[in-house]
C-alpha cells in the first residue's frame, strides 16, 4: 500500500447524511465504505483543524475534510525527473512523459510532486500548474508559502509566456503561423474536451520548426489554458499529436506502452519574476523523437 504525501481536501455538499463518514461515501462511491472506515480509525482522515475524524462525526453541509489516498500495487512510472532550478522560493523541475504531477486515480508515489517532496525535503512544495500525465516537460513548483500567490497570479493573469514543442502529420495548406482559436468543453467520455459552438475560449499559435517526410515538428504557444487545449486543436487542424490516444477519436484502453509517448512537450517558460523584477526564462532538457 502506497500513500500520498499530503492529503486531499474535499467539502462535503449539502445531504440527508448522520455522518461525516457517510457524507464521504456519497461523495466516492467507488470506495467501498469499509475502506473509508479503515482510513478513518487509522487516523487517515481529518477535520478543517487537522484532528483525526471517528466514524461518529457528526455531518456539516460544507464541512472540510482532509485525506490521505492510497493506492495498492502502485505501478512504477519508468523516466527520472530532472531538476533545473532551485532556490528558497521556486522550484523547475523536467517532468517525463507517463509521470503524474499530483495524485490521481492509481497514482500516489509515483507522482512528480511526491518525488519532488522526497528528492528536496520540502513538504510545501505546490505545483503552480499541471500538464497531463502523457506530457513531458516543464513544470513550476511554489516552495514556500509566503510567496505562493505572487507566482500564481502570472498564470491568472497571464503573464508567462508558454512555448510547447509537438510532433504532427504535415499540414502544408495553412500559412503559417497559424492561430487557433475555437470554444473547448466537455466532451464524452468525461475526461475528454471537444470544441463547441460559441464564442472562444481558447487560443493557441501554431509555427512549423521542422519539415520531414510524415511529420512536421511544430512550436506550439498556448495564449489560454484549457484542458488538452493543444491536443484539441491539433486534431481539429487535422494533425493530431503523434502517438495521442485520445484525439481525434478515444483508443481503446489497454497495457500502456512506455516505448510510445504522446510527442508533445513543455519546452520553455518565459516570466519576469514578480519577487524581484528578473526575466527568467526555462528551457527544457528533454527531447521529442527525431523526424
Amino acid at each position: 500500500m502506497t500513500h500520498a504525501p499530503a492529503p486531499s481536501t474535499v467539502h462535503l455538499p449539502p445531504g440527508d447524511w448522520t455522518t461525516a463518514l457517510d457524507g464521504l461515501c456519497a461523495c466516492f462511491p467507488r470506495i467501498a465504505r469499509a475502506q473509508w472506515l479503515d482510513r478513518v480509525r487509522r487516523g487517515r482522515v481529518l477535520d478543517a483543524r487537522d484532528t483525526p475524524i471517528d466514524e461518529h462525526t457528526p455531518y456539516r453541509p460544507g464541512m472540510k475534510l482532509r485525506y490521505f489516498r492510497e493506492v495498492e500495487n502502485e505501478p512504477v512510472i519508468p523516466g527520472e525527473e530532472v531538476v533545473l532550478h532551485a532556490d528558497e522560493h521556486l522550484v523547475v523541475a523536467d517532468k517525463p512523459h507517463f509521470l503524474p504531477v499530483l495524485p490521481a486515480g492509481g497514482y500516489v508515489q509515483q507522482t512528480l510532486l511526491a518525488r519532488l517532496v522526497r528528492r528536496l525535503d520540502n513538504p510545501a512544495l505546490v505545483p503552480l500548474h499541471r500538464l497531463d500525465r502523457e506530457t513531458a516537460g516543464l513544470v513550476l513548483f511554489s516552495a514556500r508559502p509566503a510567496t505562493r500567490d505572487a507566482y500564481l497570479a502570472l498564470f491568472r493573469e497571464r503573464r508567462i509566456a508558454k512555448r510547447y514543442e509537438a510532433l504532427a502529420a504535415p499540414l502544408p495548406e495553412l500559412a503559417f503561423p497559424h492561430v487557433r482559436r475555437s470554444r473547448l468543453e466537455a466532451g464524452e467520455p468525461f475526461f475528454r474536451m471537444r470544441e463547441g459552438e460559441g464564442e472562444a475560449n481558447s487560443e493557441t499559435r501554431v509555427e512549423v520548426i521542422e519539415r520531414g517526410a510524415s511529420l512536421w515538428r511544430y512550436a506550439l504557444e498556448p495564449h489560454t489554458g484549457r484542458k488538452h487545449q493543444l491536443r484539441v486543436h491539433m486534431a481539429a487542424l487535422g494533425a493530431p499529436i503523434r502517438n495521442d490516444r485520445l484525439y481525434p477519436r478515444l483508443q481503446p484502453r489497454g497495457v500502456e506502452d512506455f516505448g510510445r509517448p504522446l510527442q508533445l512537450l513543455a519546452r520553455g517558460l518565459a516570466f519576469v519574476d514578480p519577487l524581484n523584477g528578473q526575466v527568467r526564462e526555462f528551457n527544457s532538457s528533454l527531447s521529442l523523437d527525431p523526424l
